[in-house]
């Protein structure tokens, strides 16, 4: 599986000023159903840990403060 290493290239991105998880905030890594968000220990941020992406948008839809953003491809649209 492909490590997310640009953030520009993966299809979630998070807003690190509106993200919440360094206050115990898991909901958007909770409700990924590919597991592929996770936080970041150091940054205490949402972020994507791999490029896989079924563009089912929980993560965009459950943010309670609205940092997550999923880009969905424009032939998927």
């Amino acid at each position: 599986m492909p490590t997310a290493l640009n953030i520009t290239s993966v299809p979630v991105r998070v807003d690190e000023d509106k993200c919440i998880a360094h206050k115990g905030c898991t909901v958007c890594v909770d409700v990924c159903p590919l597991d592929v968000l996770a936080i970041d220990i150091v940054k205490g941020k949402a972020t994507m840990k791999f490029d896989e992406c079924w563009y089912c948008m929980p993560c965009e839809k459950d943010c309670p403060t609205g940092a997550v953003h999923v880009d969905i491809p424009y032939l998927l649209r």
